[in-house]
């Protein structure tokens, strides 16, 4: 049990990620009162309090819909198992929280380590986007071209942008701490082809362009396609991208590094 409250305490909010397909979905995915609508402040590396750190601990018990590591740069960690296990980690004995626990009756068990620590997982992407990255896209948009970018500020929770010679300096400027960038070739005027070459038997991300600029995605397999028509209907381009690991083949997939240069996202 952690008591600590106070307001110099801080733990870090590691490998954030909000669930899909849960059973019993629930407004805000049990974010909200922590972290605006838009989830700005909820990324990885951000420090919060420990009160609210504890929310963000209940939530992910209760199954809302987010998760995120807690750490405390070396020395403590909070992991929730997805069989609702909570793992505490410590570089101190702590006989009195053990205690405590078992008072309570609940039941604490030591382990060597946690299940969910970072270092078992193989990193995604190791490749920072740095200067030489930016001049790269910037090379690519002066053929003239335009590109699709994908930012997934959080897991599973992504902002989609059209990049231009002219606005490249302005989405730049907005991204998410240490977001991932996938960048792609640009949507294609000819909607109605690219519905037309939805596959059968496999689901797709949707992506499209809509009548008053917004760019929307929606993951669809063949049970909905006649639905995805009704939602495009107006839509200015499009492109479809494919979800399984193998057949994706963005041209860019990097994220961002902190203000220092250094790469510390987990992706």
């Amino acid at each position: 049990a952690v008591t600590d409250t106070s307001d110099q305490v801080r733990r870090a909010v590691r490998g954030p990620r909000l669930k899909i397909k849960l059973e019993a979905p629930v407004d805000g995915h049990g974010l909200a009162g922590l972290f605006p609508p838009d989830l700005t402040g909820y990324y990885d590396g951000a420090e919060v309090s420990v009160p609210v750190a504890l929310e963000l601990v209940r939530a992910m018990l209760r199954d809302q819909g987010a998760w995120c590591r807690l750490e405390q740069q070396d020395t403590f960690t909070v992991h929730v198992g997805w069989d609702q296990y909570l793992y505490v980690g410590s570089d101190q004995p702590c006989e009195a929280a053990v205690a405590r626990t078992r008072e309570l009756g609940l039941f604490a068990e030591p382990i060597t380590a946690s299940p969910y620590a970072a270092d078992l997982e193989e990193p995604e992407v190791t490749q920072a986007a740095d200067e030489e990255f930016w001049e790269r896209v910037r090379a690519e948009l002066a053929a003239p071209e335009t590109l699709l970018l994908e930012e997934t500020y959080v897991r599973n929770a992504t902002r989609w942008h059209r990049l231009t010679e002219n606005n490249l300096d302005t989405v730049r400027a907005v991204l998410g701490p240490r977001a991932l960038l996938t960048v792609w070739p640009d949507l294609t005027p000819d909607v109605d082809a690219v519905l037309a070459a939805l596959p059968e038997d496999e689901s797709v991300d949707f992506v499209w362009e809509a009548s008053n600029g917004t760019i929307r995605h929606v993951t669809v397999d063949e049970t909905n396609h006649q639905q995805l028509t009704t939602w495009v209907v107006g839509a200015r381009a499009a492109r479809s991208l494919p979800l399984a690991v193998d057949e994706r083949h963005p041209l860019f997939h990097v994220a961002l590094p902190d203000s220092d240069g250094v790469l510390r996202a987990r992706w």
